[in-house]
């Protein structure tokens, strides 16, 4: 992975920039389809390539691990030769799926035991172990293994999970450094910053990753309940801090406001399962605003959904989400996906033409309204 920075805006630490690895390029400000499973939910793969034009997805440690499981991923040559994609992938390691089994799972200094939600067993994942997990996945990029702090989290928890998050920081690059690429292409991996909501600990956190030279940084521990101010003001710490010339990830963001926001605090990359996860709920992202399908006002708008998605009327769509039929949730994750990628590329446009800071102004109010 290399990441080249190519404009930053002159009102804001907004940038645009381009991302290099093995499977291909893709330009920042970006938003990563979530495939947890190796397949975003309820999307074949060409509207991915084709229609969407998604560059870069994610596929998720922990799933992915208890199945279908390394075995089969190792003798399919990688997740990209198993789901036929041909373009990059980043693995998270599975820390925040790990933190959400609070109730089963037993967390020590040598990793965390913890239940599978499939059927019971019990597994270990460990920094040297999610590390080898990855290199089996076969992700372009992949994460380090951490600890997701819950929000609200008292200071000195905060404190000690980030030192862990760092030992077990050290213990990933040490494997990985040790360790080859399984299908003969590069892998990069990314330390995550931690300290929860406290100034002093992302600043040690942010501090502590530059020990190890990445291609990039990602922050985690946000977007897990905290105020959005909060999230904001974490961000814009931590981007102070990071280096200029090495790519920013935001884990598990979120909104399309928080997306511009972050932007405008020198984000470039992000993913959420907010679109797909909605779409299939029938909460659908326009560029004239946030439609709930279901409501009864659009059982007779035959106006298209969208300019995004011109070839269904509303009345159609929340005809297909009431009749139960599985079109309903493709068609919405699509104009979700749709949706999401049209507003990352108008926010590198705006980048790069000087006037990000004024379009995003004048174009929340139109996309975060409620119909």
């Amino acid at each position: 992975m290399k990441f080249t920075l190519q404009h930053t805006d002159t009102a804001s630490k907004a940038r645009a920039g381009v991302v290099e690895t093995d499977h291909g390029t893709f330009e920042t400000p970006v938003f990563m389809p979530v495939g947890t499973a190796g397949t975003v939910k309820s999307l074949h793969r060409d509207f991915l390539l084709d229609d969407i034009q998604a560059n870069i997805i994610l596929g998720n440690t922990y799933h992915l691990y208890l199945r279908p499981g390394m075995d089969v991923l190792r003798q399919a040559g990688g997740l990209h030769a198993f789901s036929n994609w041909p373009r990059a992938i980043l693995t998270d390691s599975g820390g925040y799926q790990v933190y959400s089994l609070s109730g089963t799972r037993k967390m020590k200094e040598e990793g965390v035991t913890f239940q599978s939600h499939i059927d019971g067993s019990r597994h270990l994942f460990s920094p040297e172990n999610v590390m080898d997990i990855q290199r089996s996945i076969g992700a372009d990029i992949i994460m380090a293994f951490d600890e997701c702090t819950p929000y609200p989290c008292d200071y000195d928890y905060a404190k000690k999970s980030m030192h862990m998050t760092h030992r077990w920081l050290d213990r990933c690059m040490a494997q990985f450094h040790g360790t080859k690429p399984c299908y003969g292409y590069e892998q990069s991996l990314l330390p995550i910053v931690q300290g929860s909501v406290y100034d002093d600990l992302r600043k040690q956190s942010s501090e502590y990753v530059l020990n190890h030279d990445a291609p990039g940084y990602a922050i985690g521990g946000l977007s897990v309940g905290e105020p959005h101010e909060d999230m904001y003001r974490i961000t814009n710490l931590v981007t102070d801090i990071l280096p200029q010339n090495k790519a920013r990830y935001l884990m598990g963001v979120g909104t399309p406001e928080n997306l511009l926001e972050c932007i405008e605090r020198g984000i470039d990359m992000f993913d959420c399962v907010m679109p797909t996860r909605n779409g299939r709920n029938g909460t659908i992202f326009t560029t004239n605003g946030i439609v709930n399908i279901r409501n009864q006002r659009w059982a007779r708008d035959f106006e298209p959904l969208d300019n995004l998605t011109p070839e269904y009327s509303k009345a159609y769509i929340r005809h297909l989400f009431v009749a139960d039929e599985m079109l309903g949730a493709v068609v919405a994750s699509l104009q979700n996906l749709r949706f999401y990628l049209w507003l990352m590329r108008n926010a590198r446009k705006h980048i790069l033409d000087g006037d990000f800071v004024d379009w995003k102004t004048a174009i929340l109010p139109i996309i975060t309204k409620k119909w």
